[in-house]
């Protein structure tokens, strides 16, 4: 694998990483509050809406699970770099052909690619570059999160109320993503990579492997993104009618939750237990859900505010705790592989649209809120009761058992 140390004088070098990936970040999903512009200029139904949406994770999901083990492979920056000056040119692609199914369809296929090689292997690299005091899963999330929340704040910004909203939105990416490319450019390389380090005919990881990883890692994981795309997508849409303010709603919407989860991710990290933070998300994203319910049965845009702001909560909470838990968990030369799968499971989070919309032909909208807060409240108290069993520190069948000390370090017991 090739690894990056650095010294204090180099580490400097994170930000470099992770502006690159707030830029991405940024491309990414500066898309969501344009759906509904697409769908008022272009007259789309809904069924084409979701193929928008939906071929940006057919092809984020494939970059994921490829992108991580090959960075772990040939190393980061050879991995890494393509893919984030490609970013800009999906963006391009959007420009060139507002009117275009084809080249729109293309141009999210592209960003979707560029999304899941850039966001598992440079969230390891990051965790290489930075100095081992806890930060690195903050720093990512921190990243990933500036370029998720602010990308659709300025693009629904400039769809409300600047002109041409089909084109104009999406030029701020263009420069964001060019001087992201310029960045990178100037990072030191890393060591070339040492043959044999990583076997990838071994998969899954050996950590994903683990039966700590899916009964406890993986409940909370889809409500990452699951949180987050219940605030921006289908709240604004429920809430709101064709003839009202729905991108300028859409923004703000992002803008709460967000900012939400930025502002909780320190917490996040300095909490004792790993654990606790994805149990406390999973309690967020139950709160959410539920006040939800009182926002799209009254057509109740403060409510709906209140209830993004809770989940962006679970949104910061969740990706923070997740992402240190599968960092002790990896191992390093399988450290690209073990972030890609768990992101991987946290974009499936951005199906819980489509669940909202198949509950809502069967019970209604107002009972499908009711229907997925019952859900999201069984996975709290999954996880919640998997980690005092924990916490308990028995050793398992899988062979070591990952212990939380009361500093939140990650010690293993063997059998």
């Amino acid at each position: 694998m090739a690894t990056m140390t650095l010294n204090g004088r180099n580490s400097g070098a994170w930000v470099r990483i992770a502006f690159a990936m707030f830029a991405v970040g940024w491309g990414a999903n500066q898309f969501s509050p344009m759906l509904i512009v697409y769908r008022h200029e272009l007259r789309l139904d809904a069924g084409a809406v979701a193929g928008l949406f939906l071929v940006y994770a057919l092809t984020l999901i494939p970059g994921l699970l490829i992108g991580g083990p090959a960075s772990d492979r040939f190393g980061r920056r050879p991995v890494v770099w393509p893919f984030v000056a490609l970013s800009p040119l999906a963006t391009l692609l959007l420009v060139l052909g507002p009117r275009s199914l084809v080249m729109i369809a293309i141009g999210r296929a592209l960003a979707g690619l560029c999304s899941g090689v850039v966001f598992g292997a440079a969230t390891a690299w990051v965790q290489e570059v930075s100095p081992d005091d806890g930060r690195s899963a903050r720093r990512s999330a921190l990243a990933l999160t500036a370029g998720f929340g602010l990308g659709p704040v300025v693009a629904a910004a400039l769809a409300q109320w600047v002109g041409d909203p089909l084109v104009v939105p999406y030029l701020p990416h263009l420069l964001i993503g060019g001087a992201a490319v310029g960045a990178l450019a100037r990072t030191p390389k890393a060591p070339a990579a040492r043959p044999g380090a990583a076997d990838p005919r071994r998969w899954p990881p050996a950590a994903v492997r683990a039966r700590r990883f899916w009964l406890v890692v993986a409940p909370a994981s889809p409500m990452v993104f699951g949180s987050v795309s219940l605030a921006i997508v289908v709240l604004p849409e429920e809430v709101t009618s064709a003839r009202s303010l729905s991108a300028g709603f859409a923004g703000l919407m992002t803008a709460l939750s967000f900012s939400a989860g930025v502002a909780v991710q320190p917490l996040a990290r300095r909490l004792s237990d790993m654990l606790t933070g994805s149990v406390a998300g999973l309690a967020c994203a139950t709160a959410g859900s539920a006040v939800g319910i009182v926002a799209v049965a009254s057509s109740d845009r403060v409510a709906a505010g209140a209830a993004a702001v809770l989940l962006g909560l679970a949104y910061g909470l969740c990706l923070v705790s997740g992402l240190r838990q599968v960092e002790h968990m990896a191992r390093p030369d399988e450290r690209g592989a073990v972030i890609a799968c768990y992101y991987a499971l946290a974009y499936l989070g951005f199906a819980v649209p489509y669940l909202a919309d198949g509950l809502g032909t069967l019970v209604g909208k107002t009972g499908a809120f009711v229907t997925l807060t019952a859900i999201i409240a069984g996975l709290a108290l999954w996880t919640g009761g998997y980690a005092a069993h924990l916490r308990q520190a028995v050793p398992g069948p899988e062979g070591d058992v990952h212990v939380m000390s009361p500093a939140g370090e990650c010690n293993s017991v063997s059998r």
